[in-house]
This record gives C-alpha cells, sequence and structure tokens, in this order.
C-alpha cells in the first residue's frame, strides 16, 4: 500500500511540474523576431541568396524563417504560403533549382522526431538585417 501511495505522490507531483511549465506563457512570435533582429537594420529585400553562406537556419513560430550567414547578415523570409505550419522543432528540406536559394524553391516541412512530412511553404522574398558599422 505504501509503494502505491509513493507511486500516486510522485506522479502527482511531475503532473504538477509540467502542468507549471505548460502554464508559463510563450512570448508571441513576432516578439521572439524581434528580439533576434534587435540593433538590426533592414535592407531592401531580394529574390534570392547564397545557400553557402548561411550558418545556422532558425523558425519563428508561424511566422518566418531566418537565415543567419558568416559576417552577420541576416535574413528573414516570410513565407508567401504556408506560414501557419511554421514549427521552430521541424527539419526544413528545401530543393533549389540552380545554385542560390529564390522565392520559388519549394520548401517542405518534416517532423523532428519521427520524419513525417509536415507540410510545405513556399517562400516570400528574403530580407537582410544587418548591425550598423561602427564608427
Amino acid at each position: 500500500m505504501r509503494v502505491k501511495l509513493n507511486g500516486l505522490v510522485a506522479l502527482l507531483a511531475l503532473s504538477a511540474a509540467s502542468a507549471a511549465s505548460a502554464a508559463t506563457p510563450k512570448p508571441p512570435p513576432e516578439q521572439v523576431l524581434a528580439k533576434m533582429l534587435d540593433g538590426r537594420t533592414a535592407g531592401a529585400p531580394v529574390n534570392c541568396i547564397d545557400p553557402r553562406g548561411v550558418e545556422t537556419v532558425d523558425i519563428v513560430d508561424k511566422t518566418a524563417i531566418v537565415y543567419r550567414l558568416r559576417g552577420g547578415r541576416v535574413y528573414v523570409n516570410r513565407p508567401r504560403i504556408g506560414a501557419e505550419a511554421l514549427r521552430r522543432d521541424q527539419i526544413l528540406v528545401t530543393k533549389t533549382f540552380g545554385t542560390r536559394l529564390c522565392n520559388f524553391d519549394p520548401v517542405n516541412l518534416l517532423e523532428s522526431g519521427g520524419r513525417f512530412d509536415a507540410g510545405f511553404v513556399s517562400l516570400g522574398t528574403f530580407t537582410p538585417y544587418d548591425r550598423p558599422k561602427a564608427r
């Protein structure tokens, strides 16, 4: 009986801990993106970027794909179609038609755990963001 009671207490403690973490609100996606771009200035949007310079790619839930390049430039792509399917933990599978990543290239979304299809996005233009040059 004591073992069952201890197991029940442990289960209740775990439930309370997960409920508390679930109760912590996530910041809105636009706020997450603004924090990533803090201190940067937007440039004129472009249709294509060179993927060979990309160091990391981040997904902002239901909002944008952020490409960080060597040298510090950041490109933000707000998909024209399918942005609502974007989640931070997904894998992007991009098929390029040439040497550049362009706004007409298809991007499939895969679930990171099981590699199951999670959707598709149609890229928009790439907006560059740079830090101001020091004087």
